[in-house]
């Protein structure tokens, strides 16, 4: 999966979105205005597998507009706080790798929808046969009294649907990430966000438990798919993670730039046979470039600054700092 991701980023990596985290903040904020000019319209926007199939194909990709949540102050505070950390793995991932994540999950979640459109039209098929209910009106958004209860038909299954449970993911990725940072808890507490990932982990367990018992299988389908982008980045990317803590991914990511951009801008300029001429490379402490000898360069990530060192002095030269 890690050589997978590699292999596609160099070479679809220039159609990446930049800013994906603004970019789902904008469309919860259109599914705010949308809910607060006409609730009801929020249904012609939902991830509804049966009208998807009978001509209403832009559902695929509205449910996204639909917010995860009611607005209020405390859903504002959190939009932010989504917003932040999704911009922390975009700089830390890279924009292609923060899109492979965010609309994998946003593809399962439509596989989802569909796995339990099928499983319902099983479920329902004598019903169906029977004539006690046409297929429209069974994904409808309705149900029917059943003694004290209300029975909700699959329809229903769907309207809740949104991207709440990918927020989940990108929050329990970016807690796996850097698991020793701090959030302050209603503005003072300092919590690690790993304890807060491991809080979400189990609130998300306790609610597949409670949606089974009380016969709401189709949450848990959700649920899962929804955080399977999450699984399949942190148990199958060993290659890229396994001997290396994905915090130090952003260091490469920077040391890349730095080499890049000091490839096409920096030239180096030293004498060699009486002559001055441009060099790629030259070491920060000796001054020697690449035409005196089979010498290898490399930049220092510690330093504040482009500096580049040969190997000689690579790990024994001090750090330059910024005061």
């Amino acid at each position: 999966m890690g050589r997978l991701l590699f292999k596609l980023e160099r070479k679809y990596g220039k159609y990446a979105i930049p800013n994906l985290s603004l970019i789902l903040i904008v469309c919860y904020i259109v599914g705010y205005i949308i809910q607060f000019i006409n609730a009801d319209a929020l249904q012609w926007l939902s991830l509804n597998p049966y009208m998807i199939v009978h001509g209403q194909v832009w559902r695929i990709l509205s449910w996204v507009f639909i917010p995860p949540e009611n607005l209020s102050f405390w859903t504002i505070i959190m939009l932010y706080f989504y917003y932040s950390i999704g911009r922390s793995m975009e700089s830390v991932w890279g924009d292609f790798r923060y899109n492979v994540y965010i609309f994998s999950g946003i593809i399962f979640t439509i596989l989802g929808s569909f796995i339990i459109y099928g499983i319902a039209y099983i479920q329902f098929a004598d019903e169906i046969k029977e004539g006690l209910f046409k297929a429209e009106e069974l994904f409808a958004y309705s149900g029917y009294v059943e003694g004290n209860n209300i029975v909700a038909l699959p329809g229903s299954w769907f309207m809740g649907v949104s991207t709440f449970y990918i927020c989940m993911s990108i929050f329990l990725a970016y807690a796996s990430t850097f698991p020793n940072m701090q959030v302050l808890i209603m503005f003072i507490i300092p919590v690690r966000v790993k304890i807060l990932g491991i809080i979400e982990a189990a609130f998300l367990g306790l609610m597949m438990i409670l949606s089974l018992a009380g016969g709401r299988w189709y949450d848990v389908v959700i649920i899962l798919m929804s955080l399977l982008n999450f699984l399949i980045f942190f148990f199958t990317t060993k290659d890229i993670f396994g001997k290396r803590r994905p915090s130090d991914f952003r260091r490469q990511r920077e040391y890349r730039n730095k080499v890049r951009w000091a490839k096409v801008n920096m030239g180096r300029e030293a004498t060699h046979e009486g002559k001055t001429v441009i060099t790629r490379h030259k070491c920060a402490i000796c001054g020697r470039t690449e035409l005196d000898g089979d010498i290898e360069f490399r930049f220092c990530t510690k330093c504040d600054g482009n500096y580049e060192y040969c190997m000689d002095h690579l790990y024994t030269h001090t750090h330059v700092k910024r005061i």
